[in-house]
């Protein structure tokens, strides 16, 4: 088990622990789904993953929900960059506009996350979804509520 204290990170230092170390032992959505944190910068947050069967959707695409996922997370993890130890946040309003299907087989999607504002108690950042090829999956806004 992690004995890092993570409550003593800032956002930023807490999100380059998790690029660099790669926990897991922590439970978390990232490891259910196979991310990898590929670049972390203040108010900046780039993760990828590749498409698997299980992401399916009935029609046998990859399911909206995959790419919203990586949307609140790029997103909400971009908004933590900017944080002090010990402030945390949570999703308000997730907005998700989806372009087109992704595939099941192996598809390298890779996500970008972009702090637009960081105030004291509102925070609103976009994203994007991209295939391997460059081509828009979804993109986003959120809205993040600071305590």
């Amino acid at each position: 088990m992690t004995t890092t204290d993570l409550t003593a990170m800032s956002g930023l230092e807490l999100m380059r622990w998790v690029q660099t170390e790669r926990p897991t032992d922590i439970p978390s959505i990232g490891r259910l789904l196979g991310m990898r944190f590929d670049e972390v910068d203040h108010g900046r947050i780039v993760i990828s993953l590749d498409t698997r069967p299980d992401f399916a959707n009935p029609l046998g695409t990859v399911h909206g929900g995959i790419a919203a996922t990586l949307l609140d997370s790029v997103m909400g993890c971009a908004v933590h960059t900017t944080l002090p130890a010990g402030t945390g946040y949570t999703t308000l309003e997730l907005k998700v506009n989806y372009i087109r299907a992704a595939r099941t087989e192996g598809q390298t999607l890779t996500a970008e996350g972009t702090v637009i504002h960081a105030g004291r108690r509102v925070a609103t950042a976009e994203g994007k979804v991209l295939d391997e090829k460059g081509k828009l999956i979804a993109h986003a806004t959120t809205t993040c509520m600071i305590f």
